[in-house]
Parts: structure tokens; sequence; C-alpha cells
């Protein structure tokens, strides 16, 4: 009888059984590892805004606190963009025909809001509430990092689910007195655990009911 195949037709089979099982390893190991990624979380990479302001400017070196552009962090969801009128407040006396700052003067000129563009994006299924960290002892740089040494906003937490977890499931590590909460040179102390412990009972943190699902999906 004939022979219908060559002889080398086994180790061929055998190849192709072991790359398309060696895709579909890759394919998997691809599909739980790019969700880390910077491609997807947006960690690291800096985004185009219609004014280059610098935070290592204005926080940094000039030391104006969060809450004098972001007013409403303490008592909102949003942390809120400053309006054209706060950023003339200092800019109708100073750097007045500034090239970088044309746009500041249209939109005054206009009376149109410049629009600022998103750094920290969370989805829509996510509820998340500034008002709520911030009155109970989550500092800024917890989350946003040291804003004072940068000159474009990044985002530099992943902003995951595991991330927001780990400090739900312990919150006591990042908790600092309401004295603190804007100072991004702020260190967890050696007995942070104890002073954490301690915050936790005086922001009356109920710790049992942070990992419920209804705290972040609403």
């Amino acid at each position: 009888m004939a022979q219908i195949f060559p002889p080398y037709a086994n180790t061929l089979s055998r190849a192709a059984l072991a790359a398309t099982a060696l895709l579909v390893l890759s394919l998997l190991a691809l599909g739980f590892w790019l969700p880390f990624t910077s491609h997807v979380t947006h960690q690291d990479i800096t985004v185009e805004q219609p004014v280059q302001f610098s935070h290592a400017h204005h926080a940094g070196e000039l030391g104006i606190q969060c809450g004098y552009c972001h007013t409403s962090v303490q008592k909102s969801r949003f942390a809120g963009v400053p309006p054209t009128e706060t950023c003339m407040t200092c800019h109708s006396q100073i750097w007045t025909n500034a090239a970088i700052l044309a746009p500041v003067r249209e939109s005054l000129a206009k009376g149109q809001p410049l629009r600022w563009e998103r750094v920290h994006v969370l989805p829509d299924y996510v509820f998340f509430d500034h008002s709520v960290h911030v009155n109970n002892g989550v500092g800024c740089s917890s989350c946003h990092g040291d804003v004072t040494r940068m000159q474009q906003i990044r985002q530099v937490a992943p902003l995951t689910m595991e991330w927001c977890l780990s400090c739900h499931r312990d919150p006591a590590p990042n908790l600092r007195p309401q004295s603190e909460i804007f100072n991004m040179d702020w260190q967890p102390a050696a007995d942070q655990r104890q002073r954490g412990e301690q915050l936790i009972q005086h922001y009356m943190i109920h710790t049992e009911g942070l990992t419920e699902c209804s705290r972040c999906h609403r």
C-alpha cells in the first residue's frame, strides 16, 4: 500500500499542536497582563492641556494649596477645576501679556471656560467621592502623588479595583490628621499602625462595610 503521508507528517502535527497550545497560553497571559499596563490604566501618562499649567510652580514654588483652585474637594464628589476668573486673580496683575496665557485671556474675554482634559478618569460604573476621602483622613498625595514636583500632572496610581480595595481592606496605613490632608510631604510615622487605628476611631470609619460592592458601584 502506498504511503499517503510523508515521514515528517507526525513531526509537523506535533509542532502544530505545540504552537497552538503556546498561542492559546500567550493570549491568556496577554489578557491577564494587559489590564495592568499603562495602556489601560493610563498610569504615568501626561495629558495635553489647553494651557501648560505647572503644579510644580504654583503649588510647589508659590505654595498655593489644593483647595484654592479645587474649591469643592471637601464638599463634593468632584474636586472641581478653577474657573478662568481664579486664574485671572493673579494674572490680571502679573504675566499679563505672556503668550502661554493667551488661551486664559481669550477664555475670559469670550466668557467661555477653558476645556481642561481630565487626567484621572474612572469608569462610569465607579462611584467615587472626593469629600468622603478628604474629610476622613485620606490626603491628596495618597492618590495623586506629590503634585508640587510635577510640571505636568500625571496619574501616579494605577486606580485599579485591587488598588482601591487594598486601602479599603486596611485603611490605617493611609490615614492622616486633617491638618496634614494637603501636605504633600507627609510620610507615615514609625507607629503609623497605631496612629491609623486611632484615626479610624476618630473619623468613625466603619471598616466592616468598606469592601461592600455598593460602596463603589451604585
